[in-house]
């Protein structure tokens, strides 16, 4: 799905769902399918840069504007509606943001929680949607999950329960760069990936995953044994030949294995590596 701009969407019926959708997890995916159920042309009106970003305050995304429209997309959303979110779009009372935003792409439908608040000072909400003649249907929220309780987990190394928040494994995504090309010296080649600088990079250790259609042991974090202290997220993909260079790779994290530690030789850490790559093996994707 290409995100679009206001003037690039045809005036058509819409049934919108509007948020940031951060992550895409369970709750964001009970208000996208209801905006499929509708039976108008499913529409998502979203946010970038995020809203609190814009506002100065740091957020950990859990996606890229890229990959939330993608998994929106498998949702069977149909366009997008992409607000560059300045200070201009915040200062956008709830009634200048239905007429600069919603009626010209078509919404007759707007479907969010219960929670749904936009325009400035967030002094909008389905009730007054409904005043202005929209027809703004109350989704129920899934209950406990929320974008911020999964950063919560992530943070703590538990992509098994995150998993179960987001309805799929949670990802790190990043372009393949060059690195110091250690883990083809030891027999295991990684892919080195440089991530957006606003995305949320998990607790520090070794994973059980998978990535391109293969599974992947992947490390996050500064490789000790050789004193490093720059971050990095390496990937390697078991039975994998090939040239990732300077592509976009997203890698999903099913299991935590270990913490990352120092060895007492070179040998020690191979041998570890080795066990790690058979864990991730016999590790099975989160359900």
């Amino acid at each position: 799905m290409v995100a679009r701009s206001v003037a690039e969407l045809r005036h058509e019926r819409r049934a919108v769902a509007i948020g940031t959708f951060d992550g895409v997890h369970l709750g964001h995916r009970r208000v996208l399918e209801a905006a499929v159920a509708a039976g108008l042309t499913p529409t998502v009106v979203t946010f970038d840069p995020h809203p609190r970003i814009a506002f100065g305050y740091e957020v950990e995304l859990l996606t890229t504007l890229r990959r939330r429209l993608e998994l929106i997309t498998d949702v069977g959303i149909e366009d997008a509606l992409v607000v560059e979110f300045d200070l201009d779009v915040a200062r956008l009372e709830p009634e200048e943001f239905v007429e600069q935003v919603l009626r010209p792409i078509g919404t007759e439908v707007v479907v969010a929680g219960a929670d749904f608040r936009f325009g400035r000072g967030r002094a909008g909400d389905l009730g007054l949607l409904r005043r202005l003649g929209v027809d703004a249907r109350t989704v129920p929220l899934v209950e406990n999950v929320s974008s911020s309780k999964i950063r919560d987990l992530l943070r703590a190394g538990e992509v098994d329960r995150a998993a179960k928040l987001l309805g799929r494994p949670p990802e790190v995504e990043g372009t393949v760069v060059a690195g110091d090309a250690r883990g083809g010296t030891l027999g295991f080649p990684t892919a080195n990936l440089r991530l957006e600088p606003d995305l949320l990079v998990p607790a520090y250790g070794i994973y059980a995953g998978a990535a391109e259609g293969h599974r992947a042991a992947v490390s996050i974090g500064t490789n000790p044994h050789y004193g490093g202290a720059e971050r990095r997220v390496e990937a390697h993909l078991l039975d994998f030949e090939g040239d990732l260079y300077g592509l976009r790779l997203v890698v999903e994290l099913w299991r935590r294995l270990r913490d990352e530690q120092s060895f007492s030789s070179e040998e020690e850490l191979v041998a570890q590596i080795g066990r790690d790559v058979e864990e991730t093996r016999r590790a099975e994707a989160p359900s």
